[in-house]
């Protein structure tokens, strides 16, 4: 598939098959997070890859657990793929899919957070260019704050200068994939 025809092709899946990922197609999917742009081709961002769907499930708690809705701009996202947006009774950001990846980066560097989600878009197209479903999820920052998150990070030797910008869930779509929405009017201009 053409790079664009893929841009168009890929959504953000909320509802996952229990089926695993192979360990293959994880270390392709981090590997193009590894060739994601970054400021000044720094190659600060550490990625931790997680085929464990229980401890899956396990981070996907503790990133709702912080979830702050009074700082939502909208409340809809989608009726055939909800979000925790749409449902304040889910209990995990990750959607039960059985594979997420963690994106580290700088805590104190001005573009930690650009970097970080540049390699997650990547991740998301390589998932989608093998067939795998994807979401990439905010939050990383409340989620390993308390002392269970503390205690993985510090089993993942995850340096303390570092923290936890965002995550790229990974499986298969549980159900029909979903259809593209229209784009919405005047989002862009060019100027001559």
């Amino acid at each position: 598939m053409e790079l664009l025809e893929l841009m168009k092709y890929r959504r953000s899946i909320h509802k996952y098959q229990g089926r695993q990922i192979s360990r293959e197609d994880m270390e392709t999917i981090i590997e193009a997070g590894t060739y994601a742009p970054n400021a000044g081709g720094g190659q600060r961002s550490i990625i931790v890859g997680v085929r464990n769907a229980g401890l899956a499930e396990k981070i996907g708690r503790l990133n709702v657990a912080r979830f702050d809705r009074s700082k939502l701009s909208g409340s809809y996202v989608s009726a055939d793929q909800p979000s925790i947006i749409d449902d304040p009774t889910m209990k995990s950001g990750f959607y039960g899919a059985p594979a997420v990846c963690v994106v580290f980066a700088m805590k104190n560097f001005l573009y930690s957070i650009p970097d970080a989600f540049c390699c997650a878009e990547n991740m998301a197209l390589m998932a989608a260019e093998l067939g795998i479903s994807s979401c990439i999820v905010a939050r990383g920052e409340e989620t390993f704050a308390g002392e269970v998150g503390a205690a993985l990070l510090r089993e993942w030797n995850i340096p303390e200068n570092y923290i936890a910008r965002c995550f790229v869930t990974l499986g298969y779509c549980d159900g029909e994939y979903p259809l593209p929405k229209p784009r919405k009017p005047r989002r862009s201009k060019i100027i001559e």
